[in-house]
C-alpha cells in the first residue's frame, strides 16, 4: 500500500445506488470531509471471508465503533454500485454502513492495494484493509498480507487499537 498515516486521501469517485435505485457518484474526500470514518477495502461483495468477517464484524461492533467517536462507516469493493447495494441488503447494513463500488479500481490503484486474483476467477481487485480517517488524513491503517485473511482489519482487533 503506498499511502502512509498523516497522508491526505486522494481524490476519487466511487459509486453507491440511493433509495431510489438511482446511481451516484460520489468523492471519497466528500465522505471523509469534517468526520471520523472507518474505511473497509474487501475484495469483493459476497467473497467468503469479506461476508462471514469482515463486514459483519463492523456491523456486530457497531455500538463499539460510535463509542471511539466514529461517525461513519464506509465500505468499498471491487464492484459496481447494483452488486454493493444487493450485498448491503443481504448482510442487513441499513443505515450503518454506506455500501460504495470503486468498479474501475480508481480509489483502489490510488492507494497501492491493487491485487491481481485472477488465477482465482477474480481479475483486478483491491486487497483487504481497514483505515482510519480523520477529516481526510489517514490516521491508521491495517492491510492484511492475503485477502482471505482478516485479522489485522477485522473489527475487534482494529477497534482495540484506535
Amino acid at each position: 500500500m503506498k499511502i502512509k498515516v498523516g497522508d491526505r486521501l486522494p481524490s476519487s469517485d466511487l459509486f453507491y445506488l440511493d433509495q431510489n435505485n438511482d446511481v451516484k457518484k460520489i468523492d471519497i474526500l466528500d465522505l471523509c470531509r469534517n468526520n471520523k470514518t472507518i474505511i473497509l477495502g474487501m475484495p469483493g461483495a459476497f467473497t467468503k471471508t469479506c461476508s462471514t468477517l469482515h463486514l459483519p464484524g463492523f456491523l456486530k461492533n457497531y455500538e463499539l465503533v460510535l463509542k471511539k467517536g466514529v461517525t461513519k462507516i464506509v465500505c468499498i469493493a471491487v464492484n459496481d454500485p447494483n452488486v454493493m447495494k444487493a450485498w448491503g441488503e443481504n448482510q442487513n447494513v441499513g443505515t450503518k454502513i454506506l455500501m460504495v463500488g470503486d468498479p474501475f479500481l480508481k480509489f483502489t490503484k490510488s492507494i497501492g492495494s491493487e491485487v491481481d486474483k485472477s488465477a482465482k476467477g477474480l481479475g483486478m481487485r483491491s486487497n483487504r484493509y481497514t483505515m482510519l480517517v480523520e477529516n481526510e488524513v489517514l490516521k491508521k491503517v491495517e492491510e492484511e498480507r492475503e485477502t482471505a485473511t482478516c485479522e489485522l482489519s477485522g473489527a475487534e482487533s482494529f477497534l482495540k487499537s484506535i
